[in-house]
């Protein structure tokens, strides 16, 4: 987008949880998200496009060159995931895209992790897809050995849907896709 361009895609919101704001992702985070990302606990489930060893410029060129032109054309909408009582740092980054069984993936630095921070991240996303999308379902693909990622969704109420391979940072694994619908997302207990 050339500067003085109006974008076409709606504004991305901030989302509110009880102990989160999650912030749309921006140039600002550059700095934050080289230094929580690049670890091989956070990277080894994620798809091998990661590069790996993860460049000194990762992040920006990442941010720059694909996180911010797909949020303009309104095809992804990434947050920073930051804490309600601290919002000016970055603890994870949550993400929802369009393609047919990958629409959310997040992650979150080392020392934030086993806090219900994820879920409660994941929980603020998949509401703005169904109520504010509109989308119908949503599906995630993950490793079949990432525990904390199997349970975030079950605790959603997904369900497996598939089960494949696919290649990750660590190598070639089992998978599965996990989905839920607009209509079960909105019928699961709260």
């Amino acid at each position: 987008m050339c500067f003085g361009e109006k974008s076409l895609a709606p504004a991305i919101p901030i989302l509110e949880t009880p102990r989160l704001s999650l912030q749309p992702l921006s140039l600002s985070d550059v700095d934050a998200v080289q230094l929580g990302f690049p670890h091989w606990e956070t990277v080894r489930f994620m798809s091998r496009m990661i590069p790996w060893p993860y460049p000194h410029d990762g992040a920006l060129t990442y941010i720059r060159d694909v996180a911010l032109p797909a949020m303009e054309k309104g095809r992804a909408w990434h947050w920073s995931i930051r804490r309600r009582e601290a919002p000016d740092r970055l603890v994870g980054v949550i993400s929802l895209m369009e393609g047919p069984d990958e629409n959310r993936g997040f992650w979150l630095a080392r020392e934030w992790r086993k806090r219900g921070f994820a879920t409660e991240a994941a929980e603020a996303a998949t509401d703005y897809w169904f109520e504010t999308l509109e989308r119908p379902i949503l599906r995630v693909p993950k490793a079949v050995a990432n525990i904390p990622s199997r349970r975030i969704s079950e605790k959603a109420g997904m369900r497996i849907i598939a089960s494949c391979e696919r290649d990750y940072v660590s190598g070639r694994l089992p998978a599965e896709i996990w989905e839920i619908t607009r209509e079960e997302w909105r019928a699961r207990p709260r």
